[in-house]
């Protein structure tokens, strides 16, 4: 009997693709490919416990096969390195059935052949893939086709200090309506730098919005309140408006100078950006939502402190650039990528499994990190332990992704240059957008379109 239909007899649960399968030996060897993560050591392990669970079930229907997962364990620092690393293995033929990588790499993989088009598998499967919060599926698309799985989601926001905007004598008609007023588009980018700045000059707050220091995709929210679209999907290619981003980089220029912004936020390490919201010096930071361990350890508050938690914090989208404009955030999935090796139906299944509610539940609650499906918020691990993981998963909704593109880095390193020259004062802001557009022509050439 072959893996196939062996698979087809173990249940629904375990079918592979539509297409014929190989016949296999004994032992089938699937070879995963993952960074060594301490933060998120499940990315990996959910895949491990799903071939176990596949070989209970291929020996409970008398089967005398069985799956080995080989886990090639990667020492990059960083999603980047250890994509040129994978890159490198796959053009030497020494390509993985899985790996775990950052969405953005898509692109990059699915060019140079590595990374499977899985819309036969998930057509095929629909009963293992159906909760999926659909948003999500934007994050793995390339030139219209889904070329891997999310393997976890998360939030990027703007987190507030409610006891500031207390001590600035706002009342609480006033800040818990703030959210709604964001997503209404009633409340913009500049009032929030206003708001900032009052704090600061109020004497309320020390700094009124700290961001990161360094190069990252957080900027891509801000950039997105202003309608700044980095990607063409038709072309698969990326994209940039001088005028829009000129507005962006006049919005920065404009909460430097009222004070809300530090101008040297980008000399900053990320201990002083940390300790300036933890520490209560400033009313407002933009990050992500697994801050919320250790805003609570700095809050002297417990994992189950849900009350007290947003009553001191709120969380807000980038709000719109203007009134009646929408509000954006920044989710910035890792996903499961199956290469294209004889293996691919049976990585692709074990794929499948490791997606389900109870295995992506036990990563997303242990890494604070928002669910890949609906049902989860619903399991009693979420409930218990995931409260600000349920609150983040509707705003899902205005989330924005990284373009799948393999020069997007490039892309954010110069536009980052444009932060830095505007919020230092070397360039203003029109003078920052015509030197970022000038050095993303001439860096990335032909992969770029100049929309104005």
């Amino acid at each position: 009997m072959n893996i196939k239909h062996t698979l087809t007899a173990v249940g629904a649960a375990l079918l592979l693709s539509s297409a014929v399968a190989p016949a296999f030996a004994e032992d089938v060897t699937i070879k995963l490919w993952s960074r060594a993560d301490r933060s998120g050591p499940l990315r990996a392990g959910n895949i491990v416990a799903a071939a176990e669970l596949l070989n209970e079930k291929l020996k409970a229907v008398g089967a005398d096969q069985r799956v080995v997962i080989e886990l090639i364990e990667t020492n990059a620092e960083g999603f980047d390195g250890d994509a040129l690393d994978l890159l490198k293995a796959h053009s030497v033929g020494e390509t993985p059935d899985i790996a775990v990588a950052a969405h953005e790499w898509i692109g990059a993989f699915a060019e140079d052949g590595f990374a499977a088009n899985l819309e036969d598998h998930i057509a095929a499967s629909g009963s293992l893939y159906g909760d999926i919060i659909p948003q999500l599926w934007e994050s793995v698309k390339y030139k219209g086709a889904r070329h891997g799985i999310p393997q976890d989601s998360e939030i990027r926001m703007f987190f507030l200090n409610n006891d500031k905007l207390r001590a600035m004598g706002k009342s609480e008609e006033f800040i818990n309506g703030l959210p709604g007023q964001v997503e209404a588009g009633e409340f913009t980018m500049f009032d929030l730098c206003d708001l900032a700045a009052e704090a600061v000059s109020s004497g309320a707050a020390e700094y009124g919005i700290v961001h990161r220091p360094n190069v990252g995709p957080d900027f891509q929210m801000a950039m997105a309140s202003f309608g700044v679209d980095l990607y063409n999907e038709e072309e698969a290619k990326l994209q940039i408006s001088k005028s829009k981003l000129e507005d962006y980089y006049g919005w920065l220029k404009h909460c430097v100078d009222n004070g809300a912004i530090p101008a040297d936020m980008t000399t900053w390490v990320w201990d002083s950006v940390h300790d300036a919201f933890r520490g209560e010096k400033a009313l407002s930071k933009f990050h992500g939502i697994w801050n919320i361990g250790p805003q609570l350890e700095a809050f002297g508050m417990g994992p189950t402190d849900k009350d007290a938690y947003f009553d001191k914090i709120s969380w807000i989208h980038a709000p719109a650039g203007e009134k009646g404009g929408k509000p954006a955030n920044l989710s910035h999935p890792i996903v499961y990528v199956v290469g294209e090796t004889p293996n691919k139906d049976l990585a692709a299944m074990l794929v499948a499994m490791a997606s389900q509610h109870v295995p992506n539940t036990a990563h997303a609650v242990g890494t604070n990190h928002t669910p890949i499906n609906f049902g989860q918020a619903a399991m009693p691990d979420f409930q218990e332990k995931g409260w600000a993981l349920i609150a983040g998963t509707p705003m899902l909704e205005y989330a924005q992704f990284m373009p799948n593109h393999p020069r997007i880095g490039q892309y954010n390193a110069i536009t980052f240059q444009g932060v830095q020259a505007v919020e230092t004062g070397e360039m203003s802001p029109a003078d920052a957008a015509e030197f970022v557009v000038e050095e993303l022509e001439t860096e990335l050439g032909d992969d770029l379109i100049v929309l104005d």
